[in-house]
């Protein structure tokens, strides 16, 4: 299934081309997803695992942070290739990087860009740095693993069920809940069904599964939010803060999901969510409507991402964070 790309067809052709030999040649595989993975990179890595261990190959598949799989994602691990980044081999002989925009997006685990033999770097981001030794990057597929089904394709492998089950994960996510989803994502999506993948169980454990918690935790961080109809070159910005006393004991699902809920005010292009990490430090997510790019201005601020859905990391008060972002904001192009 191919996007319909804006790079040159014949050159997307030999990239493929190439990574599917250095795949099919190698005899272990280490596949590393962005620290906090979401369904896209995570699913991306396990697809590829699962093809790769069915192959005879030695696979690993693992992230930075947090210490473990999220509750979320732990049912596409069906053949338990996650490890902790300690059981990493220090010297892969192949290392795929998926979903990942950047070697710092990897944490702990950067410093194995420098120590494999050679570095697959499978993306959809614009902001992707291109620190391997061979790429399939492309902007215009609607999530990464889009990209490793072409892979698959290129390996001639066969989908089952539990691959299947990871690339539609991230498919739903990514596009969500396929509204932002070309022609060509539905026809994929019913190759992914007809293979094996259940829609309803994997969208009710991914998106319509929380804690008590989670319900608290709105109330106060829903108060919170803020509306500026002047912001965002008066397109609108919304936007709250997350406080850590606001997550005890609640999983990174719960407050990656904050984001979506706050993008609903119907008045605002953009939305933003201000995650407290630590003293004065911040994770930030953007969502745009279609109006605003807010890659261009999370790419400002040291983050990146998508034209409607992006982030970056910054430190000072929320107010000081929230200064730097209008500003960006007011710079982002438009559509």
């Amino acid at each position: 299934m191919m996007t319909d790309r804006a790079q040159d067809r014949e050159l997307w052709g030999r990239e493929l081309g190439a990574a599917a030999k250095l795949v099919d040649s190698a005899t272990d595989v280490t596949l590393v997803a962005h620290v906090h993975p979401d369904a896209d990179a995570l699913g991306s890595a396990l697809a590829l695992g699962l093809a790769l261990r069915r192959r005879g190959a030695a696979v690993w598949v693992s992230f930075g942070a947090p210490a473990q799989t999220p509750d979320s994602l732990r049912g596409l691990d069906v053949a338990d290739l996650i490890v902790p980044p300690d059981q990493v081999p220090e010297r892969p002989e192949l290392l795929v990087a998926v979903d990942t925009g950047s070697r710092s997006r990897l944490g702990c685990l950067s410093g194995r860009v420098d120590t494999a033999s050679a570095v697959l770097v499978i993306d959809h981001h614009a902001t992707n740095e291109r620190f391997g030794t061979h790429h399939l990057v492309d902007p215009g597929a609607e999530a990464t693993v889009v990209l490793v089904l072409e892979l698959l394709d290129a390996l001639e492998v066969g989908l089952d069920e539990p691959m299947a089950r990871c690339l539609y994960a991230g498919l739903v996510t990514d596009t969500s809940c396929f509204r932002r989803a070309a022609p060509g994502t539905h026809v994929l999506a019913a190759r992914l069904l007809a293979a094996g993948a259940d829609p309803n169980a994997i969208a009710r454990e991914l998106l319509d599964t929380h804690p008590f918690g989670w319900l608290a935790m709105l109330g106060a961080v829903l108060g919170r939010a803020r509306l500026e109809p002047a912001a965002a070159r008066g397109l609108g910005l919304v936007h709250t803060t997350v406080l850590l006393a606001d997550v005890a004991d609640l999983r990174d699902e719960e407050v990656g999901s904050v984001v979506d809920l706050v993008r609903t005010a119907s008045e605002a292009e953009v939305a933003a969510v201000l995650k407290e990490t630590g003293p004065d430090r911040w994770s930030v997510s953007l969502r745009a409507r279609q109006r605003l790019d807010v890659s261009a201005a999370a790419a400002e601020l040291g983050g990146g991402g998508h034209r409607l859905a992006a982030g970056f990391a910054a430190e000072g008060t929320a107010e000081d964070v929230l200064g730097a972002l209008r500003a960006a904001l007011h710079r982002a192009p438009t559509v």
